[in-house]
């Protein structure tokens, strides 16, 4: 692709070659990550998030038990 064939470079972060600037691409990846955090910490208070990590503990507490239980089943032979 030629130089006159190049959309125009938004105004602000990005070089004239369309590249964005490091602080832009800093904040962009920031920001996401803060709304990502913000996002886990209010579905933790949730109570349906409550009660999924009960069900999710027990589910894994069963395959822990289960797995203990083939384990020995395995050893006694």
């Amino acid at each position: 692709m030629t130089d006159h064939n190049l959309p125009p470079a938004p105004d602000g972060d990005y070089a004239e070659s369309g590249v964005p600037s490091f602080d832009y691409v800093r904040d962009q990846i920031e920001s996401r990550f803060t709304t990502a955090l913000g996002s886990t910490e209010l579905a933790g208070e949730q109570p349906e998030a409550a009660e999924f990590e009960e069900k999710f503990t027990a589910r894994e507490q069963a395959g822990r038990d289960k797995l203990e239980e083939i384990r020995r089943s395995l050893n006694k032979d």
